[in-house]
């Protein structure tokens, strides 16, 4: 692996993609395998659900994700058999008395572990997928992968990351599909962490050959134009990784107003809660969409209210995956936490209405936009978020402040027409 110097605001970008999705799943783990939460309903990290979770306690989604993170945090190389039989160590301690586990995982697990090497458990996989071969590209893989992405950080690591998430990928998951949505989620965090960024997730694609590049540039432009909820299939692999695609294009980057409470950075709660929206498998696809969320904008950017209440297996915390990140984006060597380059209060927090007045044009009997005035300056809401706008048409009639969530659920349900 490459040396990766990284800069404050980078470090904070690498813990941003493990808090992003510690977030995405505790706050998803209470909607598991419900339908899809409406934005007249509030969410939050409230715990319960059928596995009786604990407010802001993450799922087997982070606690994989920790067992990868706590050997990439040593410095080696993920790639090497020592480093996967380590995972594969720390995923049988994991899996001896979980609250919760996918079928797949379970059953690979079970097979391989009077074996106990990532070698047997990925021959495991490989049996499994050829006994299974229509139902063996579940989300596990994909909801766990993130510290990988960290691992490889420096200038030249990019093919060592393609080949590094793919056999991780593989020691549960062997389908062609659940290995390139790691390989490409985990090249996407990557260029985030770096330069700051979603593009890394459409340029990852030329890695793919011409066949397998055409489709999967297919399957990104249709989660472009549909919204979260609209791929229920969402413990398909696929699906989940469009289900949080969806959710960070179709969440808008907010104007920076902090006299409204507003700051660009709150696109990443935003995206995180769309995603945990979609139903269904609501913890991974906020798991997923946050790691990406959270690699883009950085630790700073995810709200207090979330990042005090995660905890889960083996016994962590906020500070327990902070410091995993940073030794692993420091190769192993560094462990100091970097202050956190903090936005002006990202939590989810409404605007200040006192200070405008919103405003509504409505057609055939619906929301068609919705407007904040603020002084001279007039907001319009759009993805979840207020964003600039040049006026407020004449036409426009005020509304209370519960115009909000009902604008937001028409927009989300394909009633509102985009500008």
């Amino acid at each position: 692996m490459a040396d990766a110097q990284l800069t404050a605001i980078q470090l904070d970008r690498a813990m941003g993609a493990l808090l992003g999705l510690a977030c995405g799943d505790a706050l998803g783990a209470p909607y598991e395998f419900l339908p899809r939460v409406p934005y007249t309903t509030p969410i939050g990290m409230v715990g319960g659900n059928r596995m009786r979770w604990a407010p802001g306690e993450w799922t087997d989604d982070t606690a994989m994700a920790h067992g990868i993170a706590s050997v990439a945090a040593t410095g080696v190389d993920l790639r090497s058999v020592t480093a996967q039989d380590q995972i594969a160590r720390n995923w049988w301690a994991w899996s001896e008395g979980p609250v919760d586990i996918g079928r797949q995982i379970s059953a690979v697990m079970f097979v391989a572990e009077e074996a106990g090497t990532a070698k047997a458990m990925r021959t495991a996989a490989m049996r499994y997928h050829e006994d299974n071969p229509h139902r063996s590209a579940g989300n596990g893989a994909l909801m766990r992968t993130a510290p990988v992405a960290l691992a490889y950080l420096g200038d030249g690591d990019e093919s060592a990351l393609w080949q590094a998430a793919q056999e991780i990928a593989t020691l549960t998951h062997f389908a062609r599909d659940a290995q390139e949505a790691c390989a490409l989620w985990c090249l996407a965090i990557r260029h985030a962490v770096r330069f700051g960024t979603f593009d890394g997730l459409r340029l990852a694609l030329e890695r793919l050959d011409a066949e397998r590049r055409a489709l999967w540039s297919t399957r990104l432009a249709e989660a472009e134009h549909k919204q979260s909820w609209q791929f229920p299939n969402n413990g398909w692999v696929v699906a989940a990784l469009q289900a949080a695609w969806s959710a960070i294009v179709h969440a808008a980057e907010p104007v920076d107003r902090p006299e409204l409470t507003l700051c660009a950075a709150q696109h990443a709660s935003h995206a995180i809660e769309r995603a945990v929206r979609c139903g269904d498998d609501t913890d991974t696809v906020g798991a997923i969409a946050g790691a990406l969320a959270g690699a883009r904008w950085g630790a700073g950017a995810l709200p207090r209210s979330w990042l005090a209440k995660i905890h889960g297996w083996p016994d962590a915390t906020e500070d327990d995956l902070r410091r995993l990140a940073v030794l692993t984006a420091s190769g192993g060597r560094s462990a100091a936490v970097p202050p956190s380059s903090a936005f002006s209060d990202v939590d989810n927090a409404a605007p200040r209405l006192a200070y405008g007045r919103l405003s509504a044009v409505h057609q055939n009997g619906r929301f068609d936009r919705l407007y904040l005035s603020h002084s001279d300056e007039v907001l319009m809401r759009r993805g979840g978020a207020w964003i600039a706008a040049d006026a407020a048409p004449t036409a426009a009639q005020p509304v209370e402040a519960d115009a909000i969530a009902m604008f937001d659920e028409a927009e989300m349900a394909g009633e509102v027409q985009p500008p």
